[in-house]
């Protein structure tokens, strides 16, 4: 595949309703170069080992990393190392200074496991898939699993209760790119149908507690979503996530934009969250300038329409940082022309000075490049109290930093439905000694019992974190 260019039109001019209209985010995801080992371990002050390999340095869980601290490696994660980024901690912006550095792939090393807190366990549920990202929890128990690249929907069930699925059966196989996967009504333990968002559609099916396959063709609801177009590293986001808010009147779609930070006609309705009624019409732009939104969920507490977001690359190893955060109707995030407030793109300079004082700066930064993916509330009682309500997030992974970060799944803590600020290392472990990856977390949900359910694209399995205790 070609490699992507650095983008750097200027396309011609647009309406500002239409831009605003086309405003959104991008997963964090390219292109290849070698390690790169920083001298010193910021944490600790000691040397790293010379050459291309950095290994693993020993971390502190008892104090929240605040500025260059908090933005580390894959060499400073562990379960259990906070992180505080904020807007005064960013660096300038260097396009010069940007790489490209794909995570080299590795195998899963024999009898390897992620790395979790102490107090809890990890186990295979399901493995075998071409491309497991999405997953998502049927009130009944069921595990729906979006398996992307087959253009399939596969249902997986615990018939045993030992934590792994005996049972696997294709949903439906109608599909193009399907990614989120919602049940409506949401909040019922007795769901009519099921929702899956196409990259360029959103379709439906009748459902009963236990279905396993489709009992109809896909209803198409909505044929019109923007796509195509798509390259890998730098834009063109296919995911669509799918979420319902808490009154069930309204249905949430996630757009990521086409390009890095191009403003011209193709990032129409792009880099957004588009709204609905539940039957897919009276569309409107929920919230605009978010890159690339790849999660969505409601806060259960609040019903707020929360998203994980993928900010634009190639403006240095710690801009801009991805995020997570409330999403404000009729709010305006940045994308492209501002980044996290008031900060101006360069490769937009002095363009729509109207909107600086418009753009919201998002609740949680994450570290750059770390290419957040889908996110859940915790909602189960297997957990320790301390992890209720609580955001996970699935980060896929760097390819735009010389220091290769991500490759893991965190956590975000959240008091009386607010976020406190800082997110917290919850599961690691998936690039080797070397440096290379041999796991990319995509998708997290709760399963039914309380456990935690990640699926990883690169070993394509779905994980299962329990607590026990011990």
């Amino acid at each position: 595949m070609k490699e992507p260019s650095v983008d750097r039109r200027i396309g011609p001019p647009v309406g500002l309703g239409a831009l605003l209209l086309g405003t959104a985010v991008l997963v964090a995801c390219s292109p290849k170069r070698t390690e790169q080992s920083a001298e010193t371990n910021p944490q600790t002050g000691e040397p790293r080992p010379p050459g291309g390999d950095a290994q693993p340095q020993p971390v502190r869980t008892d104090v929240v990393l605040t500025g260059a601290q908090a933005m580390g490696d894959w060499t400073t994660d562990a379960p259990g190392v906070k992180r505080k980024i904020t807007v005064a901690d960013l660096p300038a912006p260097n396009e010069d200074s940007s790489v490209t550095n794909r995570p080299s792939k590795a195998d899963r090393p024999a009898g390897a496991l992620p790395k979790v807190p102490a107090g809890f366990t990890v186990n295979e549920f399901a493995a075998g898939f071409e491309n497991a990202r999405v997953v998502q929890v049927a009130p009944n128990g069921d595990v729906f699993v979006a398996d992307s690249s087959a253009d399939k929907v596969v249902v997986l069930r615990d018939v045993d209760k030992d934590g792994k699925a005996e049972s696997r059966t294709t949903f439906s196989e109608d599909l193009k790119k399907p990614f989120g996967i919602a049940f409506y009504p949401s909040g019922s333990d007795a769901p009519t149908h099921v929702y899956i968002a196409n990259t360029d559609s959103v379709v439906r099916f009748p459902y009963k507690a236990g279905d396993a396959t489709a009992t109809s063709k896909p209803e198409k609801i909505v044929d019109n979503i923007p796509s195509g177009g798509e390259m890998l590293g730098g834009g063109g986001h296919w995911t669509r996530d799918i979420a319902f808010s808490k009154d069930n009147q309204r249905m949430f779609v996630s757009v990521g934009s086409q390009s890095n930070v191009d403003d011209d006609d193709d990032e129409k309705r792009r880099a957004n969250i588009l709204a609905y009624t539940p039957d897919g019409k009276n569309e409107v732009i929920y919230a605009s300038g978010i890159r690339n939104p790849v999660g969505i969920a409601i806060e259960p507490s609040t019903g707020a329409l929360w998203t994980s977001v993928n900010e634009r690359d190639r403006l240095g190893d710690n801009l801009v940082p991805d995020y997570i955060t409330r999403v404000q109707e009729g709010g305006f995030y940045g994308w492209p022309w501002f980044y996290l407030g008031k900060n101006q793109d360069p490769r937009h300079k002095d363009k729509h000075p109207e909107l600086r004082d418009k753009v919201i700066v998002p609740d949680v930064l994450l570290q750059a490049h770390t290419a957040s993916l889908a996110m859940c509330f915790y909602t189960g009682q297997q957990f320790p109290p301390d992890y209720r309500g609580h955001v996970f997030a699935a980060q896929h992974g760097s390819w735009n930093r010389s220091k290769r970060l991500g490759y893991k799944v965190i956590r975000v803590p959240l008091k009386d439905g607010k976020a406190e600020g800082h997110f917290e290392d919850f599961m690691t472990g998936f690039v080797n000694k070397d440096g290379d990856v041999w796991g990319r977390p995509v998708g997290v949900a709760v399963a039914r019992d309380g456990a935690l359910l990640v699926t990883d694209d690169q070993s394509n399995t779905v994980w299962r974190v329990a607590y026990t205790g011990k």
